[in-house]
């Protein structure tokens, strides 16, 4: 049976302007996120996904409502910095995350300051390296990197803390298309290792890749379930102001035209759906 490793109940924060306002912008929000899951969290600008990615960590703490990481309530400072270790993020700029003059010891980083032994820390460092197909970089300056290479990077410097679980807020927003492919395929290839995956994107070809999808809208829980069943509910998406990936789309749309095909979500399965019935008319 899966083991929750973040629980979220009734999640409220507001921000407090300049003028003494809050501004509210997660309301009531409950989840749970199991171990090993890969979660995508979609919305619209605006709807509360960054502050939930904060919240999940105790880089926010809670107006009202709880957040626990593996039992841990995130509003115990004494806790904060297991949670942390067990929570890692990455943001949309990992420029603003470096810290060091080498590839090599910007992933060292965190584990040194942990304390971690000589030894075991090269180890950490090499298969950090390795897993992120950045091993042949490791002396370079992490400015004098590509786009795609800093996001990986990023990744990286936390898989070296040895985290249970990794947060990504937008960290592919920036990135060209290959690049963006090529996280995709090392965040898929880190959960099929047991990794806990936390994704917050716009992109709906990226949350077909997840088990679970969570999309927020003006603050509040307004569909979580696994991409069929979220991408199902095209009328609600477009509500919100959201379509599904151009896979299930292109497929819903040839289904209701009356092509013989169910929706699907990758381009992969889509070319597979309609190359199947020419390939039995041949046999």
């Amino acid at each position: 049976m899966p083991r929750p490793l973040i629980e979220i109940e009734n999640l409220s924060f507001a921000y407090e302007t300049q003028g003494g306002d809050a501004v509210q912008a997660l309301s009531n929000v409950s989840a749970t996120v199991n171990e090993g899951v890969y979660l995508a969290i979609l919305g619209p600008n605006g709807s509360g996904k960054s502050t939930l990615a904060k919240c999940l960590n105790g880089l926010l703490l809670p107006n009202e409502g709880q957040v626990r990481v593996m039992g841990l309530d995130t509003r115990d400072r004494a806790r904060l910095l297991r949670i942390r270790s067990l929570v890692a993020m990455a943001f949309q700029n990992p420029d603003n995350q470096f810290v060091a003059t080498t590839v090599e010891e910007e992933v060292a980083f965190g584990p040194e300051n942990l304390g971690i032994s000589h030894p075991e820390l090269e180890q950490r460092v090499r298969s950090a390296l390795a897993d992120t197909g950045l091993a042949h970089r490791a002396q370079d300056n992490p400015r004098l990197l590509s786009a795609g290479e800093k996001a990986r990077l990023a990744v990286a410097s936390l898989l070296a803390m040895q985290p249970r679980c990794l947060v990504l807020d937008e960290s592919t927003a920036m990135l060209d298309p290959v690049s963006r492919v090529r996280m995709r395929e090392l965040l898929t290839r880190l959960h099929r290792q047991g990794l806990t995956i936390v994704l917050i994107t716009h992109y709906m070809d990226e949350a077909a890749d997840a088990e679970q999808v969570l999309v927020l809208h003006q603050g509040r829980v307004a569909l979580q379930g696994s991409p069929d069943e979220v991408f199902a509910r095209e009328a609600r998406l477009r509500e919100i102001g959201l379509s599904g990936p151009p896979a299930r789309l292109l497929s819903s749309g040839l289904a209701r035209r009356g092509l013989p095909i169910q929706p699907v979500l990758t381009v992969d399965d889509l070319v597979a759906t309609l190359l199947a019935p020419n390939e039995a008319s041949h046999g």
